[in-house]
């Protein structure tokens, strides 16, 4: 499994805009814990961890709950399950748009974080975990292309490079042969160059071999 993400491939998967994201670790709500932003241009790393907080937190926003409500629920869960370190990753959430509830397995009883309401919706972990390493993998699997060098096709796998953006990309015909870009364009671009060199090194490494043959 991939062991960490930026915030493009955060945004990708979850589907919130990358602002949001820069304003939910600015405001301390979802720190990213591989590394941390630590000037401009800096790219924060998140871990699987983060993603499932970032996954929760989407399932309650869309329900109508605000990130006040949200925070006020987490503070309440801190001081009352201490035990739980990560409680966005770890519980089991149900929501009605109003209140935020929590299942825990410890008590077996549903906690009322916000103390109103009665629970109509309801989140799995278990079951947005699965669904996250579905997505992960498949990203990690990566998307193949055609490209066209000197007449002759090649099938290239491209991959988003989830740490420091952009993407790299390899050619499973020639062992070693890979490259990197910063949009889809120029990765392919840059397979392409990098193939037109691997077949020239190949060529020349023949044209020698049959030299030392006549030579012999």
């Amino acid at each position: 499994m991939i062991n960490s993400f930026n915030s493009k491939a955060i945004s990708k998967i979850i589907k919130i805009p990358t602002r949001v994201i820069d304003y939910w670790d600015r405001t301390n709500f979802i720190k990213p814990s591989v590394r941390e932003a630590s000037g401009y241009g800096s790219v924060r790393l998140y871990s699987f961890t983060d993603l499932i907080q970032f996954r929760v937190a989407r399932f309650l926003r869309d329900q109508g709950l605000s990130l006040q409500k949200i925070r006020k629920s987490l503070n309440y869960l801190r001081k009352h399950l201490p035990e739980v370190e990560i409680p966005l990753a770890q519980l089991r959430f149900l929501t009605n748009g109003e209140t935020i509830f929590v299942l825990t397995n410890k008590q077996k009883v549903i906690m009322d974080t916000l103390k109103r309401g009665q629970y109509i919706l309801t989140i799995a972990i278990e079951e947005l975990i699965n669904e996250l390493k579905g997505m992960t993998s498949r990203m990690e699997m990566g998307k193949i292309y055609g490209v066209t060098v000197s007449k002759r096709k090649f099938e290239v796998r491209l991959h988003p490079d989830l740490e420091e953006g952009g993407h790299r990309v390899e050619c499973p015909e020639l062992p070693g042969c890979s490259s990197q870009g910063d949009s889809i364009e120029e990765a392919l671009d840059m397979i392409k160059e990098a193939i037109k060199g691997h077949l020239e090194t190949k060529r020349k490494s023949r044209n020698d071999v049959a030299g030392k043959r006549k030579v012999a």
